[in-house]
């Protein structure tokens, strides 16, 4: 009898639209849809697709307690005996959504979950040590060899299969270390690496270490009575209705906004989006995201020169590497053409 796989796609995989419908709420349509075709021919005769849930990014972010219940009971009521999710890429709400709902199937209903994802997406950080998740490609260029490996992943839980190390079996590293023999001491193990690494030749560690990438500290400012200061948030604070649609997680872009005529965010004109906080007392005074009325006083009694007349903004919550460090130097080349001596840098 084959195994019974349940599937989660979001609403653009699903065929229900792009970010105009991203608050596609949880639905179930019966057997495999979309990428899930491919996987159903993957799988061959040892698994079947069921049902596959299909799921909004914007609604998953936005509500993510209750979209992971809804799905939960879905779930649940299908009885499969693994759970798929994605891929998702790079796609940093999708792979949230993915990591967040995998990890609930394991821990509420304790069964066997795989996703795939690109090792710099967000649900990445958040998920890993939790879940299988695969590594993949960022776009859906890579979507055969990431459902193959995800399917060949599944199969193996199905089976208890003994699993070989992460790096053997394709999923990213969850942070679990086994002792085992080999027939070499690590000493020799250790010589042996460094001889090939010297001769140019590829190895590999035993003891992947995570690589953190060594930003310079800035100088301080020299003559702060002088000095030019800007204010730059992750928070998510922006005009009322949100104008430019940032997104209220994993961003894609920043916004920026002339508050040189103002001394202070009231809520009647400025609001927070971010999907990672309770925005409530944002929403009540948006100051305390933005210190914009401190910085006046500040401005006024002498303490610097002037404040930058733009704020810029962006919301932080799952938003990948990658396009932080862009937005970093857009902004950053921005406020260095201006003149601009320091920032004040705020989040949540």
């Amino acid at each position: 009898m084959a195994y019974r796989v349940v599937h989660y796609i979001n609403q653009f995989y699903g065929g229900k639209g792009g970010e105009e419908v991203a608050d596609f709420k949880p639905s179930l349509e019966q057997g495999p849809v979309g990428p899930g075709s491919e996987l159903q021919k993957l799988f061959g005769d040892e698994a079947r697709v069921t049902g596959t849930i299909i799921c909004g990014d914007g609604y998953y972010a936005e509500h993510i307690e209750k979209a992971r219940a809804e799905c939960l009971k879905i779930v649940e009521e299908l009885k499969p005996d693994l759970f798929i999710a994605g891929p998702a890429f790079n796609a940093g709400r999708y792979g949230v959504a993915c990591g967040d709902i995998c990890a609930a199937v394991v821990e509420r209903l304790g069964i066997p979950s795989v996703t795939g994802m690109f090792p710099e997406n967000p649900g990445v950080e958040l998920y890993s040590k939790q879940i299988f998740i695969v590594k993949t490609a960022d776009s859906a260029m890579g979507m055969r060899e990431a459902l193959t490996s995800m399917a060949r992943l599944g199969l193996k839980l199905l089976k208890r299969e003994p699993l070989g190390s992460a790096f053997e079996e394709g999923y990213i590293h969850r942070g679990i270390r086994k002792n085992f023999f080999k027939e070499k001491r690590g000493s020799l193990r250790a010589i042996d690496m460094l001889l090939q690494k010297i001769a140019g030749q590829e190895f590999r560690t035993e003891y992947e270490m995570p690589v953190f990438k060594k930003i310079p500290p800035a100088p301080p400012i020299k003559d702060l009575k002088h000095a030019t200061i800007a204010l730059v948030t992750s928070g998510g604070i922006v005009p009322r209705g949100n104008p430019d649609r940032l997104r209220v997680s994993s961003a894609e872009s920043y916004a920026k906004y002339d508050i040189s005529g103002l001394d202070d965010l009231t809520p009647e004109n400025f609001e927070s989006i971010h999907g990672g906080y309770d925005r409530m007392w944002a929403n009540v005074d948006p100051d305390v995201v933005v210190p914009l009325d401190v910085m006046r006083e500040l401005e006024r009694e002498g303490v610097f020169n002037k404040l930058h007349p733009y704020l810029y903004t962006t919301t932080g919550t799952g938003t990948s590497v990658a396009n932080a460090e862009r937005f970093g130097r857009e902004i950053g080349h921005e406020l260095k053409e201006a003149g601009v001596d320091g920032v004040i840098l705020t989040s949540t």
